[in-house]
């Protein structure tokens, strides 16, 4: 049994020598993404015997070639390491958001059925799963009462159909806050309209006719300001609401929360008595209103009452100890460039008993040990670690490596549970006591098909930029190295730009392999404004997205390249959503190069704030909009697209078709920009797609955009 400290010592006697390659003599190819399986939501029995958890494998589809499918079902180990895991779920309808009751006996989950999520319960001694839920409007997010005889879930309600509802709405009420819908001084107009649609008919009977076409799909009808999607422009407004329903077959289930603001993340603080999050109530449309608040509401509806909140704050992820005595919960201001605050308060108190913890590390995944301990997941220089809080001796401890990254917790019997990626594996069940020590693996699900393959191993590096803060960078030379040869080198840039890389970060572990099988060395790092490392570092980029975090991004290859083994001819960048934009802006600025890729880029600014739906980065990160001429000035300074005649480097660009998150028409300015200029610029859509394409999007478009870059770049190399 090995301790969690363990791989830093052995990346330690890497960077003293050791050779950069280990395990078989197998390249990782292309396909072996499609091995890859993921445990997650963990979830113990009380007595701490077994765990519980969701497994997504990729699998073919039978009758289409090339063509793969996503799933997910629930599994059970035990967790005295003795026996094999066990699948308990099979339906092509896969599970997911599992809960497991508190006498241990039954477990609830989420499946999809006729289009929309339902509850189902799952004996564990045996016997199929029976479905609990049959909301038209769907459920998620299960929660069990403490004496599980109950379930709280969240149920996701179009705002007409809400305000038309008779069970939900009966009062026939309209929202506070205005639907922002020009000429209408009430909201009233959202109520059914009895009248016979006619086009040639009354006022009244155009508008039923009007509104028959929006029913129809034949008009999309947008008074939002949030009307942007992932993948489609929605000018419907949904609202979430938390409902209870009994644990047996046949129960109805009962509303809890009620109007028009939004209720979500349901935790029992007693048999009778819920926590909920929802927006701070007042006269704001939802879309402008960013804060979050904490109620206290009665499992009947009854006693609604606010826990937390205020105007322009945010308090959220809350959780309950399992006595009902303790809420831990994050809180910050509204803006995003941030790292939010960890606070612990009895059940009981108010603001003013509000304790925090402080770490200056974003965090995650709360999860309580009893009364007395709280652990989190926490983001920290290129892994995922645990933050440990003792609220008797009032002591925090770190547990884990920063070159690991625990994705998913949870604690039971002085038995605690974790997912955990390694540089030598990417996905696999372990556990420990509880302070991650005595570890022991659970599941071997990606072990067997690894044992041949042969990987590259990061060394870790840093550097003092001109700002005097300590940039990180990692070094993977490829899988082929051989001492005295010169061999291209690929610069790796992360998105975000608020994310984090590093032998913890389990997205990437797939393509960094890759490309050292195929004989690149693979040079990524965390330039100022990534997230791990505080708040002065998350912000050291704010109306800065080009030249300073270029500057580190380019140092951490310099310093590679003067190892000596890298090829200064054969220099090649990529990067996806932020990091298509800094590969824009540097293609602009440098010229050393010898092709580039981007992906669901960002490069015009300006144009930017109207056309992704994360347009909220504008603001948040230069302090304004592009009609303010001050901001403007920062906006022009910062776009790629105002260096594209810079750009000689040979470019390979990609976007979703379906990417409303950048918005397509980014990608779109830039190649034709390049084009009309004549300089060499090859431009792939893929239909469908959206933000999310390289991470769960279709599994042969994942394929088609990594093959497609190493062949464009093989053309030069």
């Amino acid at each position: 049994m090995k301790s969690l400290f363990f791989p830093l010592l052995f990346c330690t006697l890497l960077a003293q020598g050791q050779s950069p390659v280990k395990n078989g003599q197998t390249p990782v190819l292309l396909t072996d993404m499609l091995r890859i399986r993921q445990p997650g939501g963990l979830q113990l029995s009380p007595d701490g015997t077994k765990a519980y958890f969701t497994l997504t494998s990729i699998e073919a589809e039978a009758d289409k070639t090339w063509e793969y499918q996503y799933r997910t079902q629930i599994w059970t180990v035990s967790t005295d390491g003795q026996s094999a895991p066990r699948q308990l779920t099979s339906s092509k309808e896969g599970a997911s958001q599992l809960a497991v009751s508190p006498d241990g006996q039954q477990i609830v989950f989420v499946r999809n059925t006729d289009g929309k999520p339902q509850l189902y319960l799952l004996p564990l001694a045996g016997g199929e799963a029976i479905q609990l839920t049959r909301s038209r409007y769907g459920a998620a997010s299960p929660k069990w009462s403490p004496d599980g005889r109950q379930l709280a879930f969240v149920s996701s309600i179009p705002l007409t159909e809400l305000a038309n509802d008779t069970a939900l709405n009966p009062d026939k009420q309209v929202p506070e806050w205005s639907i922002e819908k020009p000429g209408f001084g009430s909201n009233a107009f959202i109520l059914k309209n009895n009248q016979k649609a006619d086009p040639d008919g009354s006022l009244d009977e155009v508008r039923a006719w009007l509104s028959k076409n929006e029913q129809d799909k034949k008009a999309k009808v947008i008074t939002r300001l949030q009307f942007q999607g992932e993948s489609a422009t929605n000018g419907e407004l949904a609202r979430s609401h938390v409902f209870i329903i009994s644990a047996q077959g046949g129960a109805i289930a009962r509303q809890v929360t009620k109007g028009f603001q939004s209720y979500s993340n349901p935790q029992f603080l007693s048999a009778g008595q819920l926590l909920v999050e929802g927006e701070m109530t007042d006269n704001t449309h939802p879309d402008r209103n960013l804060s979050s608040a904490l109620y206290r509401v009665n499992t009947d509806g009854s006693g609604f009452k606010l826990l937390l909140g205020k105007k322009d704050y945010r308090y959220f992820g809350a959780t309950v100890s399992p006595s009902g005595k303790w809420i831990a919960l994050q809180h910050s201001a509204t803006g995003f460039v941030t790292v939010p605050a960890l606070a612990i308060m009895p059940a009981g108190g108010s603001e003013k008993d509000l304790t925090d913890i402080p770490f200056d590390r974003n965090k995650g995944g709360l999860t309580w040990k009893g009364d007395d301990m709280l652990y989190a997941i926490t983001q920290s220089n290129g892994g995922a670690i645990l933050l440990q809080y003792d609220l008797k001796t009032k002591k925090q401890q770190v547990l884990g490596s920063t070159d690991e990254g625990i994705s998913s917790i949870d604690i039971a019997a002085n038995r605690l549970v974790y997912v955990k990626t390694m540089v030598s594996n990417p996905f696999e069940v372990y556990t420990a006591d509880l302070y991650a020590k005595n570890e022991k693996t659970l599941t071997g699900f990606n072990r067997e098909w690894l044992a041949a393959k042969s990987l590259s191993l990061p060394t870790k590096h840093s550097f003092i930029n001109e700002k005097g803060m300590t940039i990180e960078y990692w070094v993977m030379k490829p899988a082929n190295y051989t001492p005295g040869k010169k061999f291209p080198l690929l610069l790796q840039i992360h998105g975000g730009p608020s994310a984090m890389w590093g032998p913890g970060e389990s997205s990437m572990w797939h393509e960094f392999q890759y490309w050292s099988s195929k004989g690149y060395g693979v040079v990524y790092s965390n330039p100022r404004g990534s997230g791990g490392y505080g708040y002065d570092f998350l912000r050291a980029n704010v109306n800065d997205w080009g030249k300073g975090p270029m500057q580190d991004v380019l140092t951490a290859l310099d310093k590679t390249v003067a190892e000596g083994w890298g090829d200064t001819s054969r220099l090649f960048v990529t990067g996806g959503s932020y990091a298509g934009y800094l590969v824009g802006y540097i293609l602009g600025h440098d010229k050393r190069f010898r092709a580039a890729c981007s992906q669901r880029g960002v490069y015009d600014l300006r144009t930017f704030f109207g056309e992704g739906n994360a347009w909220r980065l504008v603001p948040n990160y230069f302090g304004g909009y592009p009609w303010e001429s001050r901001v403007l000035e920062t906006l022009e300074r910062e776009s790629p697209i105002n260096y594209v005649e810079n750009i000689t480097t040979p470019y390979i660009i990609f976007h979703g078709e379906n990417d409303l998150r950048t918005g397509v028409i980014q990608s779109e300015q830039i190649y034709k920009s390049l084009k009309v200029l004549g300089r060499p610029v090859e431009y792939v859509r893929h239909p469908g797609a959206t933000h999310e394409i390289t991470r769960s999007g279709n599994n042969r478009q994942r394929m088609d955009q990594m093959l497609r870059t190493w062949e464009f770049f093989e053309r030069f190399r």
